[in-house]
């Protein structure tokens, strides 16, 4: 049962969060990540994070967005060759464009910002 007294400790305890998620949305702490990180979360299961890849598999981070699309969208409209045409399928062409074009703003595999 939830008293006056309790509701006023919720409400006492509840303004001071809220009003430190307010300051962060309207700072722009709170942004949206860039386009196309979010569908290309996928890639990194084999990609690896950032697009360095690990155990055998081709690093894609720093890569041409143009290049990167070309072949998704293939993989995409061809016949399942492989785990890469049947994730490719997954996405729309738009989607497609902006998963390559995220890829490609990351630091390609070697590259000294990656140690900073």
């Amino acid at each position: 049962m939830i008293t006056m007294k309790s509701r006023h400790s919720i409400s006492t305890t509840l303004r001071p969060t809220l009003a430190v998620g307010a300051a962060f949305a309207a700072t722009g702490l709170m942004a949206a990540p860039p386009p196309g990180q979010l569908l290309s979360s996928m890639c990194s299961q084999c990609h690896g994070t950032n697009g360095l890849a690990v155990s055998g598999f081709e690093s894609i981070s720093g890569k041409s967005a143009a290049e990167m699309y070309k072949t998704l969208l293939e993989m995409s409209q061809r016949r399942p060759e492989n785990i890469m045409d049947l994730q490719a399928r997954a996405f729309t062409p738009e989607q497609l464009r902006l998963i390559a074009n995220y890829l490609a703003t990351l630091p390609p595999a070697g590259s000294e910002t990656l140690n900073k």
